[in-house]
């Protein structure tokens, strides 16, 4: 069984202004984690912060491209359990397609099709995040999802 998923999104700006969001840690706070230790680059530990839940976990950087992809692990097992890969790809030069694929879910775990509904849900609304920020200027949409 192969356990991943895949979310994809159209997003009315330049593939670069998209990456700029994701991996600058000023730009990141507008839309999905509260913050960010620093920028996003391959072979670096990065901190993310959500204050609204008191929460913070740690990824590794395992590949950057710029403006066209970036590969992260995070979860559980010292960091290397779920791998997330989010391709940007330039349409024109006024937008981008986004996607966001996470593999690597335990196939063994009892509450798997949960868990991959609930990452499914959580990439959907980053995703919508991103665009509302990056289209609009919507900045305040963060943390909102309430399970």
């Amino acid at each position: 069984m192969i356990t991943q998923i895949t979310t994809k999104f159209k997003i009315l700006k330049p593939a670069n202004m998209v990456f700029e969001a994701i991996v600058d840690p000023e730009k990141i706070g507008n839309y999905w984690f509260s913050s960010s230790s620093q920028r996003w680059e391959q072979g670096e530990s990065i901190t993310l912060k959500y204050d609204e839940y008191n929460a913070e976990g740690v990824i590794n950087v395992l590949e950057v491209t710029e403006n066209k992809k970036i590969v992260f692990s995070w979860g559980e097992e010292n960091n290397t359990g779920r791998v997330v890969t989010i391709s940007i790809k330039e349409l024109d030069e006024k937008s981008s397609m986004i996607e966001v694929n996470e593999s690597g879910f335990n196939e063994d775990d009892p509450e798997l099709v949960n868990i991959l509904l609930g990452q499914k849900e959580g990439w959907v609304y980053m995703l919508s995040c991103l665009k509302c920020y990056l289209e609009h200027g919507v900045n305040d949409l963060r943390a909102s999802l309430v399970h």
